[in-house]
């Protein structure tokens, strides 16, 4: 089973579009840290008050935001199978520098919810309980790749960079609850850090849940057909054999009845033991 291209074009679509949010944030941010006067909206701006607020805290906010942006933009490198294939040494460096930025943003999130925090308890709720999650989910890709466990690696960095698009992700809410204008930053804060960390977690946990599924299928051979069918050989090499009348099966072994049209598994040494018959 190989997964759709369309669903994948999707999915990467999906991701630049937030990654793109994403670093456009934290350029802007940037710029009205130093340069208030000329990138600041002005008093009469929605987000007046929060410039404010990230002001008042700036040495704190750019530890946070500059290794999130660059997080941000080398997070869907690692996912590329061209780069993994061809620059096999880039991907460990910058998966390195991953990890590193990776802690100064969950560390420094940990600190900025109980110090500046816009929506009181319920957005500190939220930051706390998902930077937690993004440190442990760090910290588990990283054990697994020292373990050589790569496709527990692959997953976990999965549900880490899905923490990560989750401040992304709450740009558009945020701004979808300024445009209406019903509630207070204080008030809707909290409830876009929730919708945003949520929805993008969900994703990651459902993609990693889909590709496992694709990846256990994908090994299954189909099932064999004509006169000949697949086997395990010495040394773990498939290897094709006639079909006979009878299921046969090495002295000491269990006898076992197979469907000619079942497809071949394969069960180690019971799997080195059995071939299928040939109905005529």
């Amino acid at each position: 089973m190989t997964i759709p291209r369309r669903t994948t074009r999707f999915l990467w679509t999906a991701v630049i579009f937030l990654v793109v949010i994403g670093i456009a944030a934290v350029t802007r941010r940037t710029l009205v840290l130093f340069w208030p006067t000329r990138f600041a909206g002005g008093t009469s701006s929605p987000a007046a008050g929060l410039d404010a607020g990230f002001a008042r805290h700036m040495a704190l906010t750019l530890l946070h935001i500059l290794p999130a942006g660059l997080f941000l933009a080398l997070a869907p490198l690692q996912f590329m199978a061209t780069i993994r294939q061809r620059h096999l040494q880039f991907h460990r460096w910058s998966g390195r520098v991953l990890v590193v930025c990776g802690l100064i943003v969950g560390i420094s999130a940990l600190i900025m919810s109980y110090t500046m925090n816009i929506g009181g308890p319920n957005e500190t709720a939220a930051t706390t309980l998902f930077a937690i999650v993004f440190l442990i989910c760090l910290i588990k890709a990283y054990r697994h790749i020292r373990r050589k466990e790569v496709e527990r690696h692959r997953e976990w960095m999965i549900r880490a960079f899905g923490v990560a698009l989750g401040v992304a992700t709450t740009r558009p809410i945020v701004g979808m609850f300024f445009a209406f204008r019903r509630l207070t930053p204080q008030e809707f804060f909290g409830i876009a850090f929730w919708l945003g960390f949520t929805i993008t977690f969900l994703a990651a946990e459902a993609w990693v849940d889909y590709t496992r599924q694709s990846m256990v299928l994908s090994k299954i051979p189909e099932s064999p057909s004509g006169s000949e069918c697949v086997r395990t050989g010495a040394g773990g090499i498939m290897q094709k054999q006639p079909f006979e009348r009878r299921a046969q099966v090495l002295p000491g072994s269990h006898r076992r009845k197979v469907s000619p049209n079942a497809p071949f598994i394969n069960l180690g040494p019971i799997s080195q033991r059995l071939y299928y018959d040939r109905v005529k």
